[in-house]
């Protein structure tokens, strides 16, 4: 090999290990940080776009005082190709010493856009035993009235008789190709995330180098993220899952179905909205097929399939995530209170309901 091409490769070669380590592309603060010791920021990398990081801002401030971080890999309700639902939950728990890969490219998420979205979800799914919902702006949310309903129906008539028209009117036409459909996510995509901090922290030209905990990995998911957690959770690294107003039940959905609950091997959190949330019963359902030799904890609330998220730092769906990340990946015993002791629950969430087996 000739001079020019042994410098050509090496060129080449130094090019692949630039674009191997970790690069901040985009940063932004969300909720000023969230309320834990270390604020957080949010962040997109170049060698990871179609993840999105949330992390203490002065990470390597957390790794000195505390150890290494441990992770928390995020699936997106819906199965979304973005985490702005849960934006402000996980910037609470990046806040406390974690280290969050959630699915979607990064993207700027202010609070009049994360706003605007939660306003119409909560309307229009109001959960009848929802006492008050209140945004993280202080805004007081109530159900849409029978006259907003009936606005809306009627608009969307309208706009259903428009498209006919114009149908119509086309029909002589060339056809036009139909619109793509939003890219759908897929559970090998938690894996991934994992792979891509695994040589982030073996790599010594990453900002991540040597600071990520690998043996303190949990995967959390909610509603259609939560069938993806249980698709992946049977990979070792998994210590914990955390399935978020989700659940199998008798259904299959991305990859996922009753026969993923065989492949459990971690102490499983189940967090559901009650009896108003439609994946309740699926959550009952797994409930009843996770193995004797697999400690599950079970909480239902009364706040309907879409939780605290659009509380201030994500409400009492936020407390639960990070109490039970400390104590499952931190051994921090005094947070256990949340999920085994009796008069706690009772003390502090009188309302909710609480089951656990297999401890």
């Amino acid at each position: 090999m000739n001079l020019k091409k042994l410098l050509a490769l090496a060129v080449a070669v130094l090019a692949a290990g630039a674009v191997c380590s970790a690069q901040t592309t985009n940063s932004q603060m969300i909720e000023n940080g969230g309320t834990g010791e270390y604020k957080a920021v949010a962040i997109g990398d170049a060698s990871l776009p179609t993840h999105m990081i949330y992390r203490p801002q002065n990470l390597k401030a957390y790794v000195q005082e505390n150890g290494k971080i441990p992770v928390l890999l995020y699936a997106n309700g819906a199965c979304a190709n973005n985490s702005l639902e849960m934006s402000r939950l996980l910037t609470e728990v990046a806040s406390h010493g974690y280290f969050v890969i959630a699915i979607g490219p990064y993207q700027d998420m202010p609070d009049d856009a994360f706003y605007a979205q939660w306003r119409g979800v909560v309307r229009g799914s109001y959960p009848e035993t929802k006492v008050n919902a209140i945004m993280g702006n202080g805004e007081r949310l109530t159900p849409y009235t029978d006259a907003e309903r009936a606005a809306m129906a009627a608009e969307r008539e309208a706009a259903r008789q428009a498209a006919t028209r114009n149908n119509r009117n086309n029909r002589n036409r060339q056809a036009q190709p139909a619109p793509q459909q939003q890219f759908r996510t897929y559970a090998r995509q938690l894996l991934e995330a994992l792979d891509w901090i695994t040589d982030q922290n073996g790599n010594d030209e990453s900002e991540y180098y040597h600071l990520i905990d690998l043996e303190k990995v949990a995967a959390m998911g909610q509603s259609c993220g939560g069938a993806q957690v249980l698709a992946v959770a049977h990979d070792p690294r998994i210590k914990t899952c955390l399935i978020f107003n989700s659940g199998m039940g008798d259904m299959e959905m991305s990859g996922a179905s009753k026969k993923s609950l065989a492949n459990l091997h971690t102490p499983m959190l189940y967090l559901n909205g009650g009896k108003v949330d439609q994946a309740y019963n699926n959550a009952n359902g797994d409930w009843g097929r996770i193995a004797d030799d697999i400690p599950v904890v079970k909480i239902s609330t009364l706040d309907g399939h879409h939780g605290t998220y659009y509380e201030k730092n994500a409400g009492a769906f936020a407390v639960v995530a990070r109490k039970w990340l400390n104590w499952q990946l931190k051994g921090q015993v005094g947070d256990s209170a949340l999920f085994m002791n009796d008069e706690y629950e009772k003390t502090f969430y009188p309302e909710w309901t609480f089951d656990r087996k297999n401890w």
